[in-house]
């Protein structure tokens, strides 16, 4: 058996985010934290470990690539001294061939290497995509609570992107410039010791500028990347409660909230474009004054016969080639910063605890009878404001349990300890005997079904939305859902039938359509136990007359809870529980809390009456001898 619902979490006006499950970084007030390299180092290993091989050939690609790259440098010296000056034309030709011939050889390996480390980067993208997805997927609802679903999108979407400059195109460029950079080195000190080494100590205080630079630019990526999921989020919500804008006239407070976003954005783009701006003008600098100096002491060294000038010709283009790759980190490093800033990001979604590994769920429940208890459980969403103040009751395999009261009552909360979607604090919720914080989730929500108040449908088809929850059903298994439910009805009137698209959110059907298909997807999922939160509040009273006897047949036979706040639809539940402030302070039949003229006899008459007089004509509806 299978889940019949889509536990949102959203189910309770009392419920409120867990301060500790809030995600670092998910609000314009957290502290920002900056990276620590040390510990994404690990992360950036283990997307490797599967490709080691792809890498090691990969860099062997490189390194020929590079070595291939230094022939024409070497060769100037040969050509301007013995081609040009000697005039000894019978080496022009091998000169000639030798540099075309590396020249082939850097095409190939380069080729190569785009093909191999691109793709490569490309896969671990999509690989990681699906781990992050996969595992914000078994994270507990208060992770949902404290996290907007724009901010979550933009975790799995965008942050892992710049994860292809690792493996990919970037990593090409940054270790292929390094290792030119060692390779001509090495053949600069052996020309010219001195100069080199003169060269080197201006280029040395380069890099420690960058280095020095880069770390105060990672934050700042980081900080995008935060910005950018919020103002994701934010244009996310936007657009999905499309209608509330427009029905409340609110699109220009929308747009300077959007606005405000995105200049906080554009705010962060400029922080770093000052910061690489600074790092060009560096770039540039040292480069003219590697050049003069060049200059000035290869002159003099040609001038005093100490170099030659094929030999001068050589240094500078080799230079040129140690040079370039430095300078190259300036762009190339950016790219890397900004990918390493996004991992972390990932890495901290990832460091979230999945609630089905906790070691204290070993207990296996491979078919339950729907036995729950509750004993003296307390529970609070913060320290020092308590929701639930020792509830304690016994719901029988085969009941209906009720729970009425006033909005933040702990209604839903005390829904969501059923579903184990949180822990008591203390006291216990047992099911058939065994205490749920020890039970395996998989096993437990394989047999729980939940129909909500607002239906959650996803845009796909009518079959699509039904089938959600067991799609291995049969055809006939399907059509008797859709026919208990009451599908059928408004189903087989569309030209497409059942394979009608029902928009983002089912936004094509009316609400109490789309209340029906969640009804007869908890069918489908024939679950053990069953949550109905308010299920026939979207509904006519035509329609919620039919529903009545598709949820009949649901409830035979299984462990059912309903929230209700029309009291006259739960009249038949075998117990209905009155909370108020945290706590049961009447539980009886209704007719024994009508009869008791407390809590509930208030609320019933109230509500009752209310219906009469505002919507039923003379007439209608139960009377107070039926009522009783």
């Amino acid at each position: 058996m299978r889940m019949g619902g889509l536990p949102t979490g959203q189910m309770g006006a009392e419920r409120l985010p867990r301060a500790r499950a809030a995600l670092r970084g998910a609000g314009p007030d957290t502290p920002k934290k900056k990276p620590e390299l040390k510990k994404v180092l690990p992360e950036i290993w283990r997307l490797v470990l599967p490709r080691k091989w792809l890498m090691v050939f990969g860099l062997l690609l490189m390194a020929i690539n590079r070595v291939a790259g230094l022939v024409l440098p070497l060769t100037t010296k040969d050509l301007v001294n013995n081609v040009l000056t000697k005039h000894e034309a019978r080496l022009l030709w091998p000169l000639v061939g030798l540099v075309f011939g590396a020249t082939a050889v850097q095409a190939v390996t380069s080729y190569s290497l785009t093909q191999l480390l691109s793709k490569a980067a490309q896969r671990m993208i999509a690989d990681l995509r699906k781990r992050v997805q996969q595992h914000i997927g078994r994270l507990p609802v208060s992770f949902y609570d404290a996290n907007r679903t724009g901010v979550l999108v933009s975790r799995i979407m965008t942050d892992v992107e710049g994860v292809r400059n690792l493996i990919g195109t970037g990593l090409v460029q940054f270790v292929g410039g390094m290792l030119t950079a060692v390779l001509v080195f090495g053949v600069l000190l052996y020309t010219n010791r001195n100069m080199t080494l003169i060269v080197f100590g201006v280029v040395a205080l380069f890099v420690i500028v960058l280095q020095k630079a880069f770390s105060t630019i990672r934050p700042i990526f980081r900080e995008r990347g935060r910005i950018n999921a919020e103002v994701t989020g934010r244009l996310t919500e936007s657009l999905g409660g499309v209608r509330v804008v427009k029905g409340y006239h609110a699109e220009e407070r929308e747009a300077k909230t959007f606005g405000l976003g995105v200049d906080r954005l554009l705010a962060n783009v400029i922080s770093s474009l000052t910061a690489t701006s600074l790092l060009s003008f560096a770039s540039t600098t040292v480069l003219g004054v590697v050049g003069g100096l060049v200059m000035l002491l290869g002159g003099h060294a040609v001038l005093a016969g100490k170099m030659s000038t094929g030999g001068y010709v050589e240094y500078t283009m080799l230079l040129a080639f140690m040079i370039a790759p430095v300078f190259q980190i300036v762009n190339v490093g950016t790219q890397l910063t900004e990918a390493l800033a996004g991992l972390d990001r990932t890495m901290e979604i990832l460091s979230e605890k999945d609630e089905f590994d906790d070691p204290e769920r070993v207990h296996a429940m491979q078919e339950i009878h729907g036995e729950v208890q509750f004993d003296d459980v307390r529970f609070a969403y913060e320290q020092d404001k308590p929701v639930l103040k020792g509830i304690s009751f016994e719901a029988k395999p085969g009941t209906v349990t009720a729970l009425v009261g006033s909005s933040g009552s702990g209604k839903s909360t005390i829904i969501s300890l059923v579903c184990g979607f949180h822990k008591p604090d203390t006291g216990q919720v047992l099911v058939d005997g065994v205490d749920l914080s020890t039970v395996r989730l998989s096993d437990f929500r394989g047999q729980l079904g939940v129909v909500l108040q607002e239906s959650f449908l996803f845009d796909g088809s009518i079959r699509d939305n039904i089938l959600f929850s067991y799609p291995d059903a049969t055809e006939e298994q399907f059509e008797s859902a859709c026919r208990i439910a009451r599908v059928d009805e408004f189903a087989e009137r569309f030209p497409e039938g059942y394979e009608t698209i029902v928009g983002e959110r089912g936004v094509k059907l009316s609400g109490g359509q789309r209340q029906r298909l969640s009804i007869a997807r908890a069918i489908l999922a024939d679950p053990k136990i069953l949550i109905l939160d308010e299920a026939t509040s979207s509904l006519d009273s035509e329609s919620e007359a039919m529903i009545q006897n598709g949820l009949s047949y649901l409830m035979q036979g299984r462990t059912t809870f309903v929230i209700a706040h029309r009291l006259s639809t739960i009249r038949r539940a075998d117990q209905i529980l009155v909370v108020e402030g945290g706590e049961v302070i009447e539980r009886g039949t209704h007719q024994s809390l009508y009869a008791l003229g407390g809590r509930y006899w208030d609320l019933y008459t109230r509500q009752h009456g209310l219906e009469e007089n505002l919507f039923l004509a003379p007439g209608e509806g139960d009377t107070v001898e039926e009522a009783k």
